[in-house]
């Protein structure tokens, strides 16, 4: 006893000057946080002209540069342009995505790739930081898209088929919020009207779109309440018309003004205290564990990665590298035998199609020399009956230079009888004998009469 009240007094007692617990880890998360600062990144899809832009600048209160679009493009184009922002003390790195052209083609079969193939290269980028020795994944610019703001044309009783087809593809990608952009030109029954059609046709068609979360009590109520409301009426405008005695941002129209903040004239109040204030971080969250680790496991399947064999036993990295190594290059050897094997087909499709070629060639050289010969036989027959012809014509001539020489001389000799009558008959003698000479000569068969 006296041992056990010796113990007490030498026990010691210290008196706390603060409050100590575990109870500001969240004060130090928060600490941390705005100090490293916030992204966050917006996906606008919807066709030209239909005011992304402009809700853009009305719901981050400031005006972004954007060059207007054209409507002739050949295809569609993503846009990004990133943002530095700041509210009090938090700093938020704001990227938003404009898809250009989106809807302007006339074939929109392929207009939802450019879009799927951006935010796969996003999430590529991610895990290219991830599987690196030494990563930065705190300091790196995540640009994965949290948040698809997908813009529906207020024309038309109901969605396009290019709307479904384009949220079908996205829903497993990305966050999708369907707004029906210019609502002020529709009136409330139509508007509540096409509501409730868009909604019955995207659970008809299967698409998931993003439902605000009802899980954490603080803001269940809020959240249950805007998911009826979807999809977001809303109406964008950056002017400021006096209504009253105060400024507020409205489009200002000759029958009146539609108040943008105005709860009864659209729904832009709504989807800015959903979209910024209240589900920011779980956007953020949902594409984190959602989307990119489905696009992650796929990614990994595909190199050849897998948490247990088939007998549910732990694997090793370095067995599997092997393993996918050794597959690799039995697969290249196997394609480098293909590629040889084809090229060899190759080789020997051409040499043959090269000496049927050759054959073809030979056989019209053949040819041509044989008829070569018998057109040199032919000519050289001619030209022997051409030689026997002018010799034949040079005898004739000479014969005929001969009686034209005697036909003269014979004429110069003097007769005694008629002196006018010689002359006549002279004259006469020599027509005769030169008109028989001319027609030798013309005609080289005709005889010569001797004398």
């Amino acid at each position: 006893m006296s041992f056990q009240i010796r113990q007490n007094e030498e026990k010691r007692t210290i008196e706390l000057n603060g409050h100590v617990g575990f109870d500001s880890l969240p004060d130090q998360l928060v600490s941390k946080s705005v100090a490293q600062g916030f992204s966050f990144n917006i996906l606008c899809v919807g066709e030209t002209g239909v005011g992304k832009s402009t809700l853009m600048n009305t719901l981050f209160n400031t005006t972004f540069e954007n060059e207007e679009a054209s409507h002739y493009g050949n295809k569609v184009h993503l846009h990004p342009q990133t943002y530095e922002l700041q509210e009090s003390n938090v700093n938020l790195k704001l990227t938003i995505v404009h898809t250009v052209g989106f809807g302007d083609q006339i074939n929109r079969e392929e207009s939802f790739k450019p879009i799927l193939e951006y935010i796969d290269t996003q999430f590529e980028k991610y895990l290219e930081e991830e599987l690196k020795i030494k990563r930065s994944l705190f300091s790196c610019h995540d640009t994965r898209i949290h948040a698809c703001l997908y813009f529906i044309a207020p024309s038309g009783h109901s969605l396009k088929s290019l709307d479904l087809v384009t949220m079908k593809k996205l829903d497993s990608k990305v966050n999708i919020i369907p707004v029906i952009a210019k609502a002020d030109t529709v009136n409330r029954s139509e508007l509540d009207k096409l509501k409730i059609k868009i909604m019955s046709e995207l659970v008809s068609n299967g698409v998931q779109i993003y439902q605000f979360p009802t899980e954490d009590e603080a803001v269940a109520e809020i959240n249950s309440s805007m998911n009826t409301h979807l999809p977001f009426a809303v109406v964008g405008s950056v002017e400021n018309v006096k209504v009253g005695n105060k400024l507020v941002k409205a489009r200002l129209y000759p029958w009146g003004s539609v108040q943008v903040e105005n709860e009864n004239h659209c729904d832009f109040v709504k989807l800015r205290e959903m979209l910024v204030r209240v589900n920011m971080e779980d956007l953020r969250e949902q594409t984190h564990a959602r989307h990119y680790e489905l696009y992650r496991r796929c990614k990994l399947e595909e190199m050849g990665f897998k948490d247990t064999d088939p007998d549910s036993k732990s694997f090793s990295l370095q067995e599997t590298y092997e393993a996918k190594r050794k597959e690799f290059l039995t697969d290249l050897q196997r394609k480098e035998e293909e590629m040889r094997q084809m090229f060899v087909n190759k080789v020997k499709e051409a040499e043959a199609e090269l000496k049927e070629k050759e054959k073809e060639l030979h056989e019209r050289f053949e040819q041509l020399k044989r008829m070569h010969q018998e057109e040199k036989k032919t000519l050289e027959e001619k030209r022997r009956n051409l030689e026997e012809e002018m010799n034949a014509f040079n005898r004739r001539k000479v014969a005929a230079e001969t009686l034209m020489g005697q036909a003269v001389q014979g004429g110069s000799q003097p007769f005694k009888k008629d002196k006018d009558k010689k002359k006549r008959i002279g004259a006469d003698a020599v027509c005769s004998d030169i008109v028989g000479v001319t027609a030798c000569m013309t005609q080289p068969d005709a005889h010569i009469p001797a004398g």
